[in-house]
């Protein structure tokens, strides 16, 4: 049975910038990518599908980037991020992405998925996991209604969907111990 992954911001390619502005935990670029690679092939089956919430790659070619993407497990979607417009939709697919959108994706009518964390509240009538903010602390890793897929925030590896789900209920039920 297969299922459903999410991840954001691996900027593969990015050859230490990533690194220094976000603290990354690797000597360089090649060693981001490997450990990367690794956890995503060693969590995500052929036949699992991965959502890829945006900024995928930094400075690749396209040639580069689609031996890269075809040695990923999974059927990969990408809802694009703002470092993602050097390349076209097509283009995009024809990297190795089975779909790809510029817009959020709206996935059992209730989580938005998008790159930028979109406005959400207790009141909202859906939840949003988004990618984006890295490590920044303004944003908080997950609340009832919204979950961070940055890279920063998962291990660096896939999270499963499920988790999240439960992650938010969670979340939802301590809010809900509060009141």
């Amino acid at each position: 049975m297969s299922e459903i992954f999410m991840i954001s911001d691996t900027h593969f390619g990015d050859n230490g910038a990533i690194l220094r502005y976000e603290g990354r935990p690797f000597k360089n670029g090649p060693e981001m990518d490997g450990t990367l690679i690794a956890n995503w092939n060693r969590t995500v089956k052929k036949e699992d599908v991965v959502y890829h919430l945006g900024d995928v790659a930094w400075n690749m070619d396209k040639e580069a980037l689609k031996a890269l993407i075809s040695g990923l497990n999974g059927r990969k979607i990408l809802v694009m991020g703002n470092h993602d417009r050097n390349f076209t939709v097509r283009e995009w697919m024809e990297t190795g992405f089975e779909e790809v959108y510029s817009l959020p994706v709206v996935l059992e009518g209730f989580f938005m998925l998008s790159h930028e964390p979109m406005y959400v509240n207790s009141y909202s009538p859906y939840g949003n996991i988004f990618g984006h903010v890295h490590g920044n602390p303004m944003y908080r890793d997950k609340s009832s209604h919204s979950f961070c897929a940055c890279v920063e925030r998962i291990g660096y590896t896939p999270v499963q969907f499920e988790k999240i789900k439960n992650e938010m209920s969670r979340e939802q039920r301590l809010e809900a111990a509060e009141t």
